[in-house]
């Protein structure tokens, strides 16, 4: 039987176009055109001012026949340069790579080569690395030098990088943009399957992999953004989060749907991160733990007041007890996120019930901590077995793989089928992240697969240890892996890093665990060093590995 709704009433240039995230920042600025979109020091651009800029780009890199099935490169900072190839390398039909910018030579040289780069835009602070890296490189992209202008008043470690151009190889990024056509009749997307961005994993199993998102994923996970953060029009977002983590979440293209304005921010410091909360009134930021950290530890003669309650969302390593505790104190309401670079960035959202206002501050951090239910545009998340991919019983105790399905699941790895084959197994994409599911069908993780410990035959969640310990006063940072155990076969061991100015003994970390964990969950060992993290906070344990095994 033939859909009488389908018959004569076929898809049409009139009534369907591909999503794409770029119309949010095309329709500002016919919207709001002198409105401030971004500030960068003492300087700011309108939405007018923006939209040029990026049809700009789009204008040069065209001009260098590079478009569909190309990728542009950036290793950049959060400076504005940023935000205008997130609009401007899709605008010329390009997929945007956007680099880390504290990963090694040999790392990024093995992006430029797999994804196979036609363009370079580096930030001058960051040329050295880019030389050491093109060095190593197989492929020759066109070289685009930029000049931050508030590069002279950033850190004394930066200022000491003040490597020479070489004119020859290197086009500067304003007189490229100078350049270019700010009317460029710039291209939609054909299908909104095509690919808007290429992010790579950390690669500590093997080389990274490539993340391919399209161009669907990153429009509603946009959107979805300014409607799970409740942004107001004309919210100031402080751009703490790095933009070549995940794209930024997407927060790049969510600003222009609210007429938002963007705070630059070159380093994510103390001092200035407080003075553009006060001085901006900013009104949205995200970060790791570190960030919630840096903001807290910061002395109360050197905080800014602030004019509202600013709201901070949060992913990566769920949040220590007391730190969720002290941002709340400090003025910050925080949102635990979850994703991963497959998914967009956040998935997962722990939706606040307003009840829980009335809750003890002690039993509102334990919700806090929660990574919570499916984001907006997520049509499903789950929690399960990952043999049988049966659903796992919601008493908030049997551990389950958590699993994703939906929109803003990339497309896959790129030039790697086997992986992604295996990621999307059995219908769903599989995260690696061990989780349980509670009464009320809130998710909250426990561990990644390989970070659970079994210890005698008992499955012990290195974060259930972690947070233990954190609610100690003179913990700063903690990390806990596997140590071999000649009885138990794995036991506990606790990287431990010491607030500032406290102090402490192993056997009273051991005491305070023995208060607070099943004795079998104590840390055998316990290590004070320092604990290394990637530039997303994320703890590196499998360095941690490392150092015990060495």
């Amino acid at each position: 039987m033939t859909d009488p709704f389908k018959d004569g009433l076929e898809r049409r240039e009139a009534n369907f176009q591909p999503l794409t995230p770029l119309v949010f920042l095309a329709r500002a600025a016919d919207v709001m055109p002198d409105h401030t979109a971004i500030i960068h020091g003492s300087s700011a651009w309108t939405y007018a001012m923006f939209y040029r800029r990026s049809r700009r780009l789009a204008s040069a890199i065209a001009e260098r026949d590079i478009g569909r099935g190309d990728a542009v490169s950036v290793l950049l900072p959060n400076v504005p340069a940023m935000l205008e190839a997130h609009h401007g390398v899709p605008m010329s039909g390009a997929v945007l790579h956007a680099i880390n910018t504290r990963l090694d030579a040999a790392t990024i040289a093995f992006q430029l080569d797999h994804c196979k780069s036609r363009m370079l835009i580096v930030d001058r602070a960051l040329l050295s690395l880019a030389e050491a890296a093109l060095e190593l490189c197989e492929v020759t992209p066109a070289l685009v030098l930029y000049d931050d202008p508030e590069w002279n008043s950033a850190s004394d470690a930066d200022r000491l990088v003040q490597p020479v151009l070489s004119a020859d190889r290197w086009q500067d990024y304003e007189d490229m943009i100078s350049r270019g056509d700010p009317n460029f009749e710039w291209l939609m997307p054909q299908d909104e399957w095509d690919a808007i961005a290429i992010s790579y994993t950390s690669g500590t199993t093997g080389d990274p992999k490539g993340v391919v998102t399209h161009h669907r994923g990153a429009y509603l996970l946009a959107q979805g953004n300014a409607l799970i953060a409740t942004m107001p029009r004309h919210a100031t977002y402080l751009w703490t989060l790095p933009m070549f983590h995940c794209n930024g979440w997407c927060f790049p293209w969510t600003l222009s749907v609210l007429f938002g304005t963007h705070v630059c921010l070159r380093e994510v410091r103390a001092e200035p991160i407080w003075q553009a909360l006060a001085e901006h009134d900013v009104t949205h930021l995200c970060g790791a733990p570190p960030v919630m950290a840096l903001l807290v530890s910061t002395p109360g003669a050197e905080r800014k007041a602030l004019a509202r309650t600013v709201e901070f969302f949060t992913a990566a390593a769920p949040p220590p007890r007391p730190t969720l505790a002290g941002m709340e104190q400090a003025g910050f309401n925080v949102t635990q996120l979850y994703g991963l670079t497959e998914t967009y960035g956040p998935a997962v959202v722990n939706e606040w019930h307003k009840e829980w206002d009335s809750l003890h501050l002690d039993d509102r951090t334990v919700l806090k901590a929660r990574q919570g239910v499916r984001y907006l545009p997520l049509e499903s998340l789950a929690v399960l077995d990952p043999e049988t991919l049966d659903p796992v019983p919601h008493d908030g105790e049997t551990l389950g793989e958590v699993m994703f399905r939906g929109n803003v699941v990339m497309k896959g790895y790129f030039r790697n089928p086997e992986a992604t084959e295996a990621a999307f197994a059995g219908g769903w994409f599989h995260s690696g992240d061990l989780g349980v599911v509670h009464p009320d069908g809130y998710v909250e993780l426990k561990d990644r697969s390989k970070d659970i410990l079994i210890s005698g035959g008992e499955n012990i969640s290195s974060i259930e240890v972690e947070d233990a310990l954190h609610r100690h006063p003179a913990i700063a940072g903690v990390a806990v892996v596997a140590m071999p155990h000649d009885k138990w076969g794995e036991t506990p061991c606790a990287f431990v890093e010491v607030a500032p100015g406290a102090a402490v003994t192993e056997e009273e970390l051991r005491q305070h665990c023995r208060d607070n964990l099943a004795a079998y969950k104590v840390p055998g060992y316990f290590v004070f060093d320092s604990i290394p993290r990637t530039s997303t906070g994320k703890i590196q344990k499998h360095l941690l590995r490392s150092r015990i095994s060495d």
